[in-house]
C-alpha cells in the first residue's frame, strides 16, 4: 500500500513539474554613449560607458480547465549618468491569466498605451540605448513593468499596481486598463502622492498595415501630514498610430495630445533593411511643449548572429543636446 501511495504521490508530483515552467531570459547591452553637457550637473560625464544586464523570471502552468497562469518577476542593473553602475535593481511582481483571445494582467503590468496591444507609441528607436524615438519627450503617462531601487526607501521606490484586459479576435483588439492606488509615500513626512488612472483602446491590422487609437485620464492629488490635498491634476490624453511595411521598409506614425503639454505631439519613424543582416534607421519627434527642440536621430542595427547585434545611432534631445551611442546587444 505504501508503494502504492508513494507511486501516486510521484506521478501527481511529475503531472505537476510537467505542467509548470520557469524561464529566464532577458539582455545585455554594453558600449559607449555621448550626451553633450549631461545638463551640466557637476560629476556627471559627457561620454560615459553605458551598460544594461535584465534578466526576467517567469513561471507559467496551466489549469485542468485550460487557463494559462503566468508571474514575473525583474532584475536589472544599469549605468548613472556620472559612468558608475548601479547594483541589481528588481520589480514588483506582474500577474497574468489568458485562455482564447483573453489576457488579463495584474500588479506590475503595462497599461494599454505603453503594452503596444493596440498602438505603436515607441515605433523604431534609434541607437544602442534607443533614446531617440517617435515618441520621447510626449510626456503621456505609459507605464510598464520595471524595476525600482531601494525597496526600504518609502518614498519612490513604490510601484502602483495596473489591472489590463485585452480580449483579440482575429485583426481585431480592444485593450483597457486601471491604475489606482499611492505611487509615492513618506511614513516619516506623512505625505503621500495618489493616482488614478484609466486607459481604453482599440487596435486593426489589415493586410501589412495597423492603426490604433488609445483615449485616457491621469488624475494626481498630492497630500501633506493632515491628508489635506495640496496639489492635484486632472490631465486627459489621446493617441494614434499608424503603420505598415513596404517591402524592405517599415514605418510608424504617431500623433498625440496631452492637457499637460501646450501643443498636439507628433513623430514618426522608419526601417529600411540594407541586406539581410543590416538594417537603418530613422526617428523624429515634436515633443508638443513649447521651448523644447524637435527630435530626431538616425542609427543602424547589424546583426551578428546568435542573438547578438552591434548597434548606433546619433541624433538630438528636446533639449538641443546631441545624442550619440555605439556598442553591442545580445539577447538570452
Amino acid at each position: 500500500m505504501k508503494k502504492v501511495l508513494f507511486a501516486t504521490t510521484a506521478l501527481i508530483a511529475t503531472t505537476g513539474m510537467a505542467a509548470a515552467e520557469v524561464s529566464f531570459g532577458g539582455f545585455g547591452r554594453f558600449g559607449l554613449v555621448y550626451d553633450e553637457n549631461n545638463d551640466d550637473t557637476v560629476g556627471n560625464d559627457d561620454v560615459r560607458i553605458e551598460q544594461r544586464f535584465r534578466l526576467t523570471v517567469t513561471g507559467t502552468t496551466t489549469s485542468d480547465n485550460g487557463l494559462e497562469f503566468e508571474g514575473r518577476i525583474r532584475f536589472q542593473t544599469d549605468d548613472q549618468a556620472n559612468g558608475n553602475s548601479s547594483l541589481a535593481e528588481q520589480s514588483a511582481a506582474g500577474f497574468a491569466v489568458s485562455t482564447g483571445g483573453f489576457r488579463l494582467d495584474v500588479g506590475s503590468v503595462s497599461d494599454v498605451l505603453d503594452s503596444g496591444d493596440v498602438v505603436d507609441y515607441y515605433g523604431f528607436g534609434v541607437g544602442l540605448t534607443s533614446s531617440l524615438e517617435q515618441s520621447t519627450g510626449f510626456g503621456l503617462p505609459a507605464n510598464g513593468f520595471g524595476t525600482v531601487g531601494d525597496p526600504d526607501d518609502l518614498v519612490t521606490e513604490q510601484v502602483t499596481p495596473t489591472v489590463k484586459l485585452r480580449y483579440t479576435a482575429g485583426d481585431f483588439t480592444v485593450s483597457a486598463s486601471v491604475t489606482d492606488g499611492t505611487s509615492a509615500q513618506d511614513e516619516t513626512a506623512g505625505t503621500a502622492t495618489e493616482v488614478e488612472e484609466y486607459q481604453i483602446g482599440v487596435g486593426y491590422n489589415f493586410g501589412n498595415y495597423s492603426v490604433g487609437f488609445v483615449y485616457g485620464n491621469e488624475e494626481t492629488e498630492d497630500r501633506d501630514a493632515s491628508d489635506a490635498v495640496v496639489a492635484s491634476t486632472d490631465d486627459d490624453f489621446w493617441a494614434v498610430s499608424f503603420g505598415g511595411e513596404i517591402g524592405a521598409l517599415a514605418f510608424s506614425i504617431l500623433i498625440a495630445d496631452y492637457d499637460a503639454n501646450d501643443d498636439t505631439s507628433y513623430g514618426f519613424s522608419v526601417k529600411y533593411d540594407v541586406g539581410a543582416a543590416t538594417e537603418i534607421r530613422f526617428a523624429f519627434a515634436d515633443t508638443g511643449i513649447d521651448g523644447d527642440d524637435e527630435v530626431y536621430g538616425i542609427g543602424f542595427r547589424h546583426s551578428l548572429g546568435g542573438g547578438v547585434s552591434l548597434q548606433g545611432g546619433v541624433g538630438e534631445l528636446a533639449d538641443g543636446d546631441t545624442f550619440a551611442d555605439l556598442g553591442v546587444v545580445f539577447n538570452f
